[in-house]
């Protein structure tokens, strides 16, 4: 497919507002109202599903951006699992580290020691937004070590984040692995492990959630216990966001370190679906990691319209985080949301309702934020 790359940002001045529910101007406000099916079956069982949303108005007069964020039940203290939204600040972090480290290229390969997968970094960057590919986002962090990420990602100002563990893999030492790196075609380093801190617990609400979970075959009873992992709420993972899609809105110290070919690499991943990485569309159709307004279709993503996102789903909860575009009819908003599918009350048993509830809602809530953009007098 032919994309069209971001376009350039001027000197721009942000003024930003928040309003939660209400009037006439937000969108939100009507969602609860609607008659859509996909949206009604969560409304009426919205405690079970714990849906937090985040919507970003954008407004632009010259060269001034207004942002006006509207909110429903975003709240940083009541917790949801990430899962695999956590591997949007890593692949920034990369790009930072790769920018700062002298030698080391996107184009730099590398791999696990004792490994046999070989890529670089700029391919594992693509997978990860593509496919959400565990391996690729595992590599970046035995390059980079959670603590360094979570350090880093606090001097940006976005304080409520906690990278603790990889994902979808058995390796859970805090102790990172050290890489082989090409310096050259016949050169290579190893990097030192980063030796980290086992995770402490989370105090927030809701890190223990169900009636029972699976270790293996066995069903233990109690609630499952969210303490020791990833933490990154709808406020931090918007606000990550927003420093990738209009870094100058934001002071220098809270920018992300990374040049303009690092950018440009970064937003392509973005929104680049998977065939145009080289993943059989058949399989990975142009919504695959897109929930909002494509997830439960299998319809390619017209041309004029680019989504940069980054999706997680895992133990029943499913959150986009997006900034969606449309060139042809000047629409542009951010919106980033989680909800819960999970009725039995049962984790690790596989019996999520992601296709059944979860992701027709994301996709209906996408598609009714950007109609109601779509129609409103700018």
């Amino acid at each position: 497919m032919n994309r069209v790359g971001l376009w350039a940002i001027p000197s721009l001045l942000c003024l930003m507002g928040c309003q939660e529910g209400g009037g006439d101007q937000n969108p939100l406000s009507s969602i609860w109202t609607s008659d859509r099916p996909k949206i009604q079956r969560v409304v009426d069982n919205l405690d079970r599903h714990e849906v937090q949303i985040r919507f970003t108005r954008i407004d632009r007069t010259k060269d001034t951006i207004l942002f006006t964020d509207y909110d429903f039940q975003v709240n940083d203290k009541k917790y949801f699992y990430p899962a695999s939204t956590i591997k949007f600040p890593t692949a920034v972090m990369a790009l930072e580290k790769l920018n700062q480290t002298e030698g080391l290229t996107v184009n730099s390969r590398y791999y696990i020691e004792g490994d046999s997968v070989e890529d670089s970094f700029a391919q594992d960057i693509s997978k990860i937004f593509a496919v959400s590919d565990n391996h690729a986002n595992n590599r970046l962090f035995e390059f980079l070590g959670p603590e360094n990420i979570n350090k880093k990602m606090y001097g940006k100002g976005i304080q409520n984040f906690r990278l603790a563990h990889r994902l979808g893999f058995k390796w859970e030492g805090v102790t990172t692995r050290p890489l082989v790196i090409y310096l050259n075609d016949s050169t290579t380093t190893l990097t030192t492990p980063h030796i980290g801190k086992e995770p402490e617990n989370l105090v927030l609400e809701g890190t223990k959630k169900g009636s029972g979970f699976y270790v293996g075959d066995s069903l233990m009873a109690g609630p499952f216990d969210f303490g020791k992992k990833n933490y990154f709420p709808i406020s931090s993972q918007h606000g990550t966001l927003k420093r990738v899609i209009f870094p100058e809105l934001f002071p220098l110290g809270q920018r992300f370190d990374i040049n303009g070919a690092q950018r440009d690499l970064l937003l392509k991943a973005m929104y680049s679906p998977p065939a145009d990485v080289g993943y059989d569309p058949e399989e990975f159709y142009d919504g695959y990691c897109k929930f909002f307004m494509y997830g439960d279709t299998t319809d390619d993503i017209p041309d004029h319209i680019k989504i940069y996102n980054k999706v997680g789903y895992a133990y029943g909860t499913l959150t986009d985080c997006a900034y969606i575009q449309d060139t042809k009819n000047n629409v542009e908003f951010m919106l980033t949301a989680t909800i819960l599918v999970n009725s039995d009350g049962i984790f690790n048993d596989n019996q999520y309702e992601y296709e059944e509830v979860g992701i027709p809602f994301l996709a209906e809530l996408g598609r009714h934020v950007y109609q109601y953009e779509l129609q409103r007098k700018k």
